[in-house]
C-alpha cells in the first residue's frame, strides 16, 4: 500500500532537489533547444528531471502511474480507472529556462479521486521550494535546510496585485482584469504565479488560453492548503484526470476564497 500524502512529502521534495541539481547542471553550460509538435521548447534539462523524477516516484509509491508532459500519457480508456497516480511537469517554465531568467519550477502533484492532495513547487534558482498536503497546510522552505514558513493567502481587501503570464499574456485578459478596477500587475514564469498568490504577496492570477494538467495540479494543492483556490470561469475548483484531454479550462486562481471572482471579471454572455 503506498504512504498517505503528507507521509511521503518529505521524500518527494528530495526528488525535486535532485530534479533541480540536474537542471542547473545544464543550465550552467550551453544548451541545445528542440521544439516538440505542438512548438512547445525542450531541453536536456526537462529530460534529465523528468528521469529522475521517474525512478524516484516508482521507489516512493511502486506500481502508482505517472503521466509527466516529458512522457507519453496512458489512454483515456486506462487512465479512466486510475484512482491515484502523480501529475509531474520536470521543467515548468522551459521558456522561461531558455531566457535564464530563473523563473522555473520543478513541480510534483499527487492526485487521488480527481484532486490534487500533495504538491511540490521547486525554484531551481535560488531553491525555494513550496510544498503541501492535503490536512498539512501549505509551506514554504527558501533553501534545503533552511527553517519551514507556514504560508497563508490574504484577504483582498486592499489594492489587488494581479500576478500573470511572462511568456503568455493577452490583450483579452488585460480586458478582463480592467474590470476589477485600479490594481498593480506584474508578470512572473511557471507555477510561482500561483506561490506568491499562496504566501500572501499577491491576490489573483487570470489564465485565458491553454495549460496542461501538470502546470497546475502541484500549485492548486499548496493554493488550496493556504486557503485559495483554483476555478474554472464556472467558478468550479479544478478536477483532474477527467475526459480524454489533458488540457485545462481557462481558470482564475485566486488567495481570497470570500470573494466572488468569477462575477468580477466574467460577463455570463462572454461564457455563455
Amino acid at each position: 500500500m503506498s504512504p498517505a500524502p503528507a507521509q511521503c512529502l518529505d521524500a518527494v521534495c528530495a526528488i525535486a532537489r535532485r530534479a533541480a541539481e540536474a537542471i542547473l547542471a545544464i543550465y550552467a553550460q550551453d544548451f541545445e533547444v528542440v521544439r516538440k509538435d505542438d512548438d512547445s521548447p525542450v531541453t536536456a534539462a526537462d529530460l534529465a528531471a523528468q528521469r529522475i523524477i521517474a525512478e524516484g516516484l516508482r521507489e516512493i509509491a511502486p506500481g502508482v502511474p505517472v503521466i509527466s508532459e516529458e512522457a507519453l500519457a496512458a489512454p483515456w480508456s486506462e487512465r479512466r480507472t486510475w484512482r491515484r497516480h502523480w501529475l509531474v511537469d520536470p521543467l515548468d517554465g522551459t521558456r522561461e529556462f531558455v531566457k535564464r531568467n530563473g523563473e522555473f519550477t520543478v513541480n510534483i502533484a499527487l492526485i487521488e479521486d480527481h484532486r490534487p492532495v500533495l504538491g511540490v513547487v521547486l525554484a531551481p534558482v535560488g531553491g525555494d521550494t513550496y510544498f503541501a498536503a492535503s490536512g498539512a497546510g501549505a509551506w514554504r522552505q527558501h533553501e534545503p535546510g533552511a527553517e519551514k514558513e507556514r504560508i497563508r493567502t490574504r484577504r483582498a481587501d486592499g489594492r489587488l496585485r494581479v500576478t500573470g503570464s511572462r511568456s503568455h499574456a493577452g490583450a483579452r485578459a488585460g480586458a478582463l482584469l480592467d474590470r476589477l478596477g485600479e490594481h498593480e500587475t506584474f508578470a512572473l514564469g511557471s507555477s510561482l504565479k500561483f506561490c506568491v498568490i499562496a504566501r500572501g504577496d499577491a491576490d489573483i492570477y487570470l489564465r485565458l488560453g491553454a495549460t496542461s494538467e501538470w502546470d497546475t495540479a502541484a500549485a492548486q494543492c499548496v493554493m488550496e492548503e493556504a486557503g485559495g483556490a483554483v476555478l474554472d470561469l464556472a467558478g468550479r475548483p479544478f478536477r483532474y484526470n477527467t475526459r480524454d484531454s489533458l488540457i485545462n479550462p481557462e481558470f482564475i486562481a485566486c488567495g481570497d476564497t470570500t470573494v466572488d471572482w468569477t462575477a468580477r471579471l466574467i460577463d455570463p454572455d462572454d461564457h455563455a
